[in-house]
């Protein structure tokens, strides 16, 4: 385990052994800053979408480029 798992592991541990209140408390604090809110939000997405397939960033590109618009070189 590395020190920043180690850390890791012990704030988790600490959130965890809160009572409700101090957990929900925590959170609203974390999603109050836009930045993280962010994060977490993306963060969720990534894990909902973990088990679909991927797709090279160029077909993705190609596929939201406007219809008579040359592709880049």
């Amino acid at each position: 385990m590395t020190g920043t798992q180690a850390t890791a592991e012990v704030f988790w541990t600490a959130f965890m052994h809160m009572p409700a209140e101090q957990r929900r408390a925590f959170l609203e604090r974390l999603i109050a800053d836009p930045r993280l809110r962010e994060d977490l939000l993306d963060a969720a997405v990534i894990e909902e979408r973990r088990g679909e397939p991927t797709r090279p960033l160029k077909e993705v590109l190609e596929g939201s480029r406007p219809s008579g618009a040359r592709s880049p070189r």
